[in-house]
């Protein structure tokens, strides 16, 4: 539909206004956040002043609590108002330079008003505090916005459903308090504002897309029924910022009962932790928690063993040739990776429950404290109904008592003088004091030669003790390392605990590889959740009831095992896992084909809903066309209507003209105002021969795994650190078939292509991968 002058002026009007009261109550808020900071400085500053601190009597001691409450209330009172305070403040900083972005005219059924509803990040009113200036699109209403388009339309509130009719739907782009774009739309969220939003250059940090929330997205958005919600999106959907939104929506929406710190969000690496980074505050929230599955495992594990990560196992399998070891290694990740082996691993522990547990001997200067045998023999002795786990605890319990009794034998021997005589003042001070704190005594030195020496010695035994009780405590005694290894060692053990009563495909082999590499110190990656699991079966699960919604993202990354591992961690949460199997290129997830029914199972078919976003936003029609043709299925991706140039394909017959044709192609690109390419490398180890050959030719940034943050510029980044990014023009490096030879290696091509918003060029040595060349060659440019 047109718009003429006259919408504009009124429009303008409208936005003028609205700015001016957001301005006024933003520097009055300004005035107050100063007058309660400095109220809290004050407080804090004063703080012991005013409380009256005597502890002389029981009435004093009684006075001096009631005073030191009085003041902490009053000082947590301030508090609170200061950080109220501040986070309005910071959301009518937003508003002032962009006050809303949508507007919608509804006339509820059985109204004769129409209502005019504009939508923005956050909600403000006007100065009598009823009438809505802007709506939250969070709020109900608001899904008219996403849903619907002029006609018969209606949203669901607490109540109830409201139906009526959406007699207009207006989109605007406002900066500075200025319109730039207005435009009204028949659909839901017109071409014109996205085309404008597309075109851009990618940023180092991922942006905030609830003016473009599409219908699909919306539902994801906005789906809190589901215990388990699986988004299965093609790249460039959206799926990511959708998610971040619901995360936005759900502290909205539960703001009295849910808290930022209740919602954990698992990236696929830590520079993913920094490009999100922004988006929640964009929208006035603070930011959930960040972590990795990876600093997870170092966190329970890391002290144990040298753990390896996904990227150097992608990294070693990338580069293995083929032959008997990497067939080996497939098998082994391919089985301990499954639901297969999580079975296993809970028939081993039923198993323990009676007989086999291993404990290491408690040991002390060399000398035997309690044998394994003695531990055996009390642990088998508790009642068999006590839960595995439990019996743990009971027997450290024993072992501290066991300690505690051989601590006091210990006082009398030799060496405990010689201690003691070691001694300096200020231990002697410290064993004085505590003579004095038992005996309220006195005087101002020992006054008894016997009490002195058994002091001493106590204090002496207890300090060289303090390892073992510790040790005892972390429950180090129980040898999960011996029994891990012995599935693998035995294989009548693991005959009688397999689910299937079978051996899985190289067994002997994966056990020489698994027990020669756990002897070193190091737990390779597809070990490190199954140890864990069988760890926290034996020792009791650290649980986090804490956390509500745990977001998943590149949820195809994760081993069906490792997503039972992270339901059972968090038991009381929601789940939200996004993913495209289609980009599911670590060597483990294989184990996920068919993912959709693994990850139903989770949770039960009656608790989970899938959503499926097919149309892909980031890149140009021309890149997606291509992209999808060298994928089965692909034809389930819609490309969004924005065009640009034909990906390209340009053979090279040597080394060096490749390094000449990347130069010239990247200058191109810098000269045309592209912010954000990335060449990408199939390995770490190729990325770090091209940055030494091209570093003197042109700007470059490295990526690594350790990378801690996105940048801007011309990176060098391995194909599987680009996941769940994206860049304005994407070089790979070297698409030949000797460089991409394997068909497991398919879905690593298509997500390295796949990161490309505007422009696609491949470079080949020689022959062209299979990839391409299976792909309609009508969707590609071939340059010699």
């Amino acid at each position: 539909m047109d718009l003429n002058d006259q919408d504009w002026q009124d429009e303008q009007r409208r936005v003028d206004s609205v700015t001016r009261k957001i301005a006024v109550r933003k520097e009055a808020l300004e005035a107050d956040v100063g007058v309660v900071r400095g109220d809290v400085v004050e407080l804090r500053k004063d703080f012991w002043d005013e409380v009256r601190v005597n502890f002389s009597s029981s009435d004093d001691l009684g006075e001096t609590s009631t005073s030191l409450r009085q003041q902490s209330q009053v000082l947590s009172e301030r508090e609170r108002a200061h950080l109220q305070a501040s986070e309005t403040l910071k959301k009518l900083r937003l508003l002032v330079k962009s006050p809303y972005f949508g507007r919608i005219d509804f006339k509820e059924e059985g109204q004769t008003g129409t209502e005019k509803i504009y939508l923005g990040i956050a909600s403000f009113l006007d100065d009598d505090q009823e009438t809505f200036l802007v709506y939250d699109w969070r709020a109900p209403v608001s899904s008219l916005y996403y849903d619907w388009a002029p006609g018969p339309a209606s949203y669901e509130t607490p109540s109830g459903e409201i139906s009526g009719r959406m007699e207009l739907k207006r989109q605007f782009v406002i900066r500075d308090g200025r319109i730039k774009v207005m435009f009204d739309t028949g659909v839901t969220i017109g071409d014109e504002l996205l085309q404008q939003v597309l075109s851009h250059s990618s940023d180092n940090q991922m942006k905030s897309i609830v003016a473009t929330i599409q219908k699909e997205q919306n539902a994801v958005i906005r789906n809190d029924k589901s215990r388990m919600l699986i988004v299965q999106g093609a790249a460039g959907s959206g799926k990511t910022s959708a998610a971040l939104q619901r995360v936005a929506y759900l502290l909205y929406k539960y703001r009295e009962s849910l808290k930022s710190d209740q919602v954990i969000l698992f990236s696929p690496n830590p520079m993913f932790n920094s490009y999100v980074s922004t988006v929640l505050p964009e929208l006035g929230e603070e930011n959930m928690l960040q972590t990795t599955f990876q600093a997870y495992l170092e966190h329970r594990l890391g002290r144990d063993f040298d753990l390896e990560d996904v990227f150097s196992q992608m990294e070693t399998i990338l580069k293995a040739e083929e032959g008997p070891w990497l067939k080996v290694k497939r098998a082994s990740i391919a089985y301990k990776s499954s639901t297969a082996f999580l079975d296993t691993m809970q028939r081993y522990k039923d198993r323990l429950e009676q007989s086999g547990m291993k404990f290491k001997p408690v040991r002390f200067k060399g000398r035997l404290i309690v044998s394994e045998q003695a531990m055996q023999e009390k642990f088998y002795g508790f009642d068999p109904g006590i839960r595995l786990a439990n019996r743990v605890e009971l027997l450290k319990d024993w072992l501290l008592k066991e300690l505690a009794q051989f601590a006091k034998q210990e006082r009398k021997e030799p060496w405990v003088d010689e201690q003691i005589q070691l001694l300096d003042p200020d231990e002697y001070q410290k064993a004085y004091t505590r003579v004095r704190r038992k005996q309220g005594a006195k005087s101002e030195t020992f006054d008894d030669f016997d009490r002195e020496r058994s002091l001493l010695a106590k204090m002496v035994v207890n300090e060289w003790l303090k390892p073992v009780r510790k040790w005892i405590k972390r429950m180090r005694f129980v040898d999960v390392k011996a029994m891990y290894q012995e599935l693998f060692l035995n294989r009548d053990l693991f005959i009688s605990v397999s689910a299937d009563g079978k051996l899985p495909e190289e067994y002997e082999e994966i056990g020489r590889q698994t027990v020669g590499e756990m002897n070193e110190g190091r737990l390779p990656y597809e070990d490190v959740t199954p140890y864990l699991y069988l760890q926290d079966l034996l020792k009791g699960f650290q649980t986090n009831n804490v956390i509500r919604h745990v977001f998943i993202d590149e949820v195809q990354d994760y081993s069906p095992f490792q997503l039972e591992y992270v339901k059972r961690i968090f038991p009381r949460a929601r789940m939200t896992a996004l993913g495209d199997l289609n980009q599911g290129i670590y060597a483990h997830t294989d184990a996920l084909e068919g993912s959709l029914e693994s990850l139903k199972k989770l949770y039960g078919e009656e608790s989970t809903e899938v959503i499926s976003l097919t149309r892909s936003y980031r890149s140009t029609l021309e890149i997606v066309e291509f992209t999808r043709s060298m994928m089965p299925g692909g034809e389930s991706i819609i490309p969004f209507n924005r065009h640009g140039e034909k990906p390209r394909l340009h053979l090279a017959g040597g080394r060096e003209e490749l390094h000449r044709a990347i130069v010239g192609h990247i200058q191109n690109l810098n000269s045309q105002g592209y912010e954000h390419t990335a060449i990408i490398c199939k390995t770490a180890e190729e990325c770090e021969q091209v940055y030494e050959a091209l570093k003197e030719r042109l700007p470059l940034k490295k990526i690594a795994k350790t990378t801690p943050s996105f940048v801007t510029g011309t990176l060098v980044i391995p194909s599987y650190l680009a996941k769940g990014v994206e860049f304005d023009a994407v070089v790979i490096y070297d698409a030949s078939a000797d460089s991409y030879s394997r068909e497991s290696e398919r879905k690593l091509f298509y997500t390295a292509c796949t990161r490309a918003m505007h422009q696609l060029r491949m470079f080949s040595l020689g022959e062209p991968c299979r990839f391409i060349q299976d792909a309609d060659p009508d969707k590609y440019v071939v340059e010699t």
